[in-house]
């Protein structure tokens, strides 16, 4: 099969999980081009059934703002006719789903009838596609997809509330790739290079965006550490940045995290984790999460969004409401304390994500597949 993959080329979650499943695909035997402006950050090789395809936006003084939709649409209908592609995968509704849309219409006059998946990943619903600005274009887009997906129930349920939405939406949720998370011993995780052998080690991992509550990661370690000798990993960059270190330092506690800024070897920082924190205003699915669980590190996180379909309360690790740090620094004490407990939540954490394995989640997706294209074909 000839797929087209349109993601955003990030280390946000959705670029993430497209760039696995594209990787995923192509190792069945697919061909799959990726499409995007550039090349994605999960996206360690290039083959002959993976190729990328780069959209070039080319400034225009007319424009106060350069047209990437239109750049994009032209870029998708360009590849679906050099290479034949069958369907076009968009991940994010805003601007992929819309593109897709215009580029589907131009291909229908060429006597091309491409068909377009569209997975939901949560902001593009529950910020961006929700604002009036945006929401009747998204809606629109939605709707005019041959098959729409969410990547959890909890999406699943803001996208019909927020919309009027006539598609039937399928719930297939992120996944691991275990090939990628092999047991590491302690000898080869060298934990003593960051802790020392009474410390344990906390970890956070996002794009410290407001919506992440980074700060709130800050107060559950502050509190922690009072009790537990502890360091604190955190990946990842972003808007609030300067903000958690300015904390950190009023706190007194700068000198017990590591900043580590952005890496493409998170399974690899996973192995030092001892618990993992993830205090998000929301969260879709919680992918970053199930990473942490993959490598046997238990989750505090709130109860938002799709996170309890992921993070099991009491089993995995604890959920607590948004903006509670007492509550979560509570619960993170409770696991770390005990060394028995501690490795109970460790292989809970492993079990439950195995339910989210790429094995057990990429028949979901050929499935789609084999439905629209039986429907063209």
């Amino acid at each position: 099969m000839k797929i087209g993959i349109v993601c955003y080329p990030t280390f946000g979650g959705s670029g993430v999980v497209a760039t696995e499943l594209g990787m995923a695909l192509a190792k069945k035997g697919n061909h799959v081009h990726f499409i995007t402006y550039k090349q994605p950050v999960r996206l360690d090789f290039i083959s002959n059934d993976i190729h990328f395809h780069e959209v070039f936006v080319e400034e225009y003084p007319l424009f106060q703002f350069q047209p990437y939709e239109l750049a994009l649409s032209s870029k998708m209908v360009e590849v679906v006719l050099a290479h034949k592609l069958e369907i076009l995968h968009v991940h994010y509704a805003i601007p992929h789903a819309y593109a897709a849309y215009m580029a589907k219409q131009m291909l229908k006059e060429k006597g091309i009838d491409i068909k377009v998946v569209t997975t939901l990943h949560g902001t593009d619903i529950t910020l961006v596609g929700s604002h009036p600005n945006y929401k009747t274009a998204v809606e629109f887009s939605i709707n005019n997809s041959d098959v729409v997906t969410t990547v959890s129930e909890s999406l699943k349920k803001d996208t019909l509330r927020l919309f009027n939405i006539r598609k039937d939406i399928k719930v297939i949720h992120n996944f691991i790739d275990f090939e990628k998370y092999p047991e590491i011993h302690s000898e080869e995780c060298q934990r003593g290079n960051i802790a020392s052998d009474n410390e344990r080690i906390i970890s956070h991992i996002s794009n410290l965006r407001p919506v992440k509550r980074a700060k709130d990661v800050i107060k559950i370690f502050y509190k922690i550490q009072q009790e537990i000798p502890s360091k604190l990993l955190l990946v990842g960059e972003g808007p609030d940045r300067e903000i958690i270190e300015n904390l950190a330092k009023e706190l007194g506690i700068i000198d017990k995290i590591l900043f580590l800024g952005n890496s493409n070897e998170v399974n690899k920082l996973l192995c030092y984790s001892d618990l993992f924190l993830l205090p998000s205003e929301t969260e879709s699915f919680g992918l970053a999460a199930l990473e942490a669980m993959a490598a046997r590190t238990p989750v505090i996180s709130t109860n938002s969004g799709g996170l309890p379909e992921v993070n099991i309360q009491g089993v995995t690790g604890f959920l607590s409401n948004v903006g509670d740090t007492d509550e979560m620094a509570k619960n993170g004490i409770f696991i770390l304390k005990d060394e028995e407990t501690l490795q109970q939540f460790k292989q809970n954490a492993l079990e439950q994500a195995k339910q989210f394995s790429m094995q057990n989640v990429l028949p979901s997706y050929k499935e789609v597949y084999r439905e629209v294209v039986a429907d063209c074909c």
